[in-house]
């Protein structure tokens, strides 16, 4: 038999790197893996920064991508697509060498800044011209290298998105997605380019901002350094691009008005799709250029982010469990054991940087009405994952009032949907019903690569073979206690704020 034609998909996140080859044909998972075992460190010189290693990245990219190759034949890639890790900024110089870590998504030190020029620029103007303040995002972010590391900043030939600095290992070629700078606030929606106006008032150089090339497109070939470092072919096209987010919701199909994805890894996400370019006036929730954008048929993704969400529950897990083999399925085990409400035990699962859904304020994680006589530790992991529902809940009620209706929601079998009690908690605090999948981002970008070479006709195509293997509805009973408890952590995170 000949061998299968394959597509590639990298997802970068900031815990792993995952790849996933399936077959052209059928869309078929031939093979995955992960790298590392462990979740990458996010490094934090001071409260409030995360910072990873780009070079570090690429070497993960190299080493799952040994990991599926004992799983499956890769001599017939057709594809490579690449989701990656939202919001971060990378710098390199012209020999494309890293000036410096990567400040990635999380990292809160520019909140400041971009609190200034959102005043100072206006609040409606950047509403209107960037759909967001600018906040902590990526243009943000260069300004604060600009005004505190000099000496790198005036090395600097380019800047990039993780996903660009991928691209870029793997071709040569240094370039970036009009999705992808709506991301880092580095796009003008009214005036449909680059942000000029941003940009200068940070007294940023435009020509640091790579060119644009399209989400489904070829965008370079790999190069024969970097296919000998992968162990592929050289001249395979890598023709998708995408954040995460948007990447997740593609690999889920929602692609039109109305639907919406939802994902709980090392953050939690529900991201919505719209056709016109609606924002919060608090810029609690952000507006990007979702995958399938084109300007005769504009699509939007309302992204409703929490950072503190499966870092929660890996942070217990790795540090309060005394157990080196006590793992997700035990604590998931253990909280089922507990009530709804987990007796009076709440958790603030805000510890991981300045939260936007909280208007960019840093409250940390908290604890509160811990009983030593009452709870144990099953009451403790169903407090956290009853705490990280109750916070999508609060930027729920954000996306309501921007028109945004959750009756159902779609979501990967994977991280903490992966637990019973989240998602019954989920479905029941929302009063959405939940469809999962078996799919993933890897998967996703592997089926964004093939729209790029023309392998599918449309991304919609892409996706014809998605199953649903489970739907959770709500429990008309339980949402009644849901909605108690509920209650109950908005009164401590109101009183917090």
């Amino acid at each position: 038999m000949p061998e299968s034609e394959v597509l590639l998909g990298y997802d970068l996140g900031s815990s792993s790197v995952k790849l996933s080859a399936i077959d052209a044909d059928t869309g078929k998972l031939l093979g995955s893996a992960s790298y590392p075992e462990v979740e990458m460190k996010i490094h934090a010189e001071q409260a409030g920064w995360a910072e990873q290693e780009p070079n570090y990245w690429w070497e993960c990219i190299q080493e799952v991508t040994k990991k599926v190759a004992l799983k499956v034949t890769l001599v017939n890639v057709k594809a490579i697509g690449i989701a990656y890790q939202m919001h971060g900024l990378v710098a390199v110089d012209k020999d494309q060498n890293v000036l410096r870590p990567s400040i990635i998504w999380c990292d809160s030190r520019a909140v400041t800044i971009g609190d200034i020029a959102f005043n100072e620029l206006g609040n409606q103007f950047c509403l209107e011209h960037y759909l967001n303040s600018p906040g902590n995002f990526t243009a943000s972010k260069l300004k604060w290298v600009k005004e505190n590391e000099p000496d790198i900043y005036s090395k600097i030939h380019k800047v990039m998105l993780p996903g660009d600095f991928v691209a870029m290992k793997m071709t040569g070629e240094i370039n970036t997605t009009i999705s992808g700078l709506s991301e880092g606030i580095l796009w003008d929606f009214k005036e449909g380019h680059v942000a000029d106006k941003l940009l200068a008032y940070y007294g940023i150089d435009e020509t640091l901002i790579p060119n644009v090339i399209g989400t489904f497109s070829e965008q370079g070939k790999l190069t024969e350094k970097a296919a000998k470092e992968l162990g592929l072919k050289a001249d395979i096209p890598i023709a998708y691009r995408a954040g995460d987010q948007p990447n997740n919701a593609f690999s889920l199909n929602v692609l039109e008005p109305g639907e919406l994805a939802a994902t709980a890894g090392t953050s939690g996400v529900v991201y919505g799709i719209s056709d016109s370019p609606d924002f919060d006036p608090q810029s609690r929730v952000n507006t990007f250029v979702h995958v399938n954008h084109e300007s005769s048929q504009p699509r939007y993704g309302v992204l409703l982010c929490v950072n503190g969400t499966g870092i929660l529950n890996s942070w217990f897990k790795n540090n309060m469990t005394g157990n080196g083999d006590f793992d997700y399925p035990n604590m998931n085990e253990l909280a089922a054991q507990a009530p709804i409400g987990t007796d009076g035990l709440m958790v603030l699962p805000f510890g991981n940087g300045a939260e936007r859904v909280l208007g960019n304020k840093d409250i940390n994680a908290q604890i509160q009405g811990l009983n030593f006589n009452l709870h144990t530790q099953g009451h403790m992991f169903r407090a956290l994952q009853e705490g990280i529902v109750y916070a999508l809940n609060y930027g729920f009620e954000v996306m309501n009032q921007m028109g945004l209706q959750l009756n159902t929601v779609k979501a990967g079998h994977a991280n903490m949907f992966l637990s019973p009690i989240f998602r019954e908690a989920f479905a029941n605090t929302t009063g959405a019903t939940i469809e999962l999948y078996d799919t993933d981002g890897s998967q996703g970008a592997a089926r964004g690569a093939g729209v790029g070479i023309g392998y599918y006709t449309s991304p919609s195509d892409s996706c014809h073979n998605l199953k649903t293997i489970q739907v959770i509805e709500p429990d008309t009973e339980k949402q009644a206690i849901y909605e108690t408890a509920y209650q109950n952590w908005l009164a401590l995170l109101n009183k917090s704020l």
